[in-house]
């Protein structure tokens, strides 16, 4: 539902933005979709553990486990990565919606660390979200 909301967020307020500062929407979307098949990897490779194709008695599965182990590290430092990325972007088009202009980071930070702590953050940011989601609908009229 995260990843649902960040979309939301993400692709409708772009709306808001001025043309002078454009932002990456493709970027945006391949990074928010890495988390989600990162997800769903995991999810197989547990199932797949459960069921004892990976049992770690066996001699010659240790390769195949440390290849994995490897690789699941580094695709969730990337996903980590991809995570903080979504939630700099979001927090990014919140803010430029509101300002109407370029923001630096040192604009954002409240914003970022709202969205990040999702559960006491969308309490405060949803309200500014749903101004700004007011004034599209104005302008649509």
């Amino acid at each position: 539902l995260l990843f649902m909301w960040f979309w939301s967020i993400g692709i409708s307020l772009q709306k808001m933005i001025p043309e002078k500062a454009t932002m990456k929407i493709k970027l945006f979307k391949v990074f928010l979709c890495v988390p989600i098949f990162y997800l769903l990897l995991i999810g197989m490779l547990f199932s797949y553990t459960i069921n004892g194709e990976f049992a770690f008695g066996k001699v010659s599965n240790l390769g195949v486990i440390a290849v994995l182990f490897f690789a699941i590290v580094l695709l969730h430092l990337f996903s980590m990565f991809c995570i903080f990325y979504c939630i700099y972007f979001v927090a990014k088009t919140i803010k430029t919606a509101e300002l109407q202009k370029t923001v630096e980071f040192s604009d954002l930070i409240f914003e970022f660390l709202m969205i990040w702590f999702f559960p006491i953050g969308i309490w405060i940011i949803q309200p500014r979200i749903n101004k700004i989601a007011a004034a599209i609908d104005q302008q649509d009229l």
